[in-house]
């Protein structure tokens, strides 16, 4: 069986951990690697078994994070259990909701919100 992994680049690899982590109730399952310059080179988070890959910027290789002056190419779909507690976390973090939470038959419940560090993530609740 195939397996795609979404691989984040961000600005700021430390904070968006513990964002991750504090917000999405994410655990760091592949702890960070740190380069000479001090960046984190890279970092495996899993929600739940859905699990992406994440690095700092390093412009050296082409990796750049979302630029905040266009729209997101890609959206992240992330199920949880609750929508309604994850986007209550999401807000007191001081992060706005686009949409949501909403019931969206036959989606189920969702809710849109992007992230301080520019990805733009779907969370949907199955009814």
């Amino acid at each position: 069986m195939s397996e795609l992994t979404p691989y984040l680049c961000v600005a700021d690899a430390r904070a968006a951990i513990d964002w991750y982590v504090d917000v999405l109730g994410a655990e760091v399952t592949f702890e960070p690697i740190v380069m000479d310059d001090g960046r984190v080179g890279h970092v495996e988070l899993a929600v739940d078994g859905a699990s992406w890959m994440m690095s700092d910027e390093f412009e050296s290789a082409g990796v750049a994070r979302p630029d905040p002056t266009r729209g997101n190419a890609v959206s992240l779909h992330l199920t949880v259990a609750d929508v309604d507690a994850a986007c209550a976390r999401v807000v007191a973090s001081g992060t706005a909701l686009d949409r949501g939470p909403e019931d969206s038959p036959p989606a189920g419940r969702v809710a849109v919100f992007r992230d301080p560090f520019g990805h733009r993530w779907f969370l949907n609740q199955r009814l």
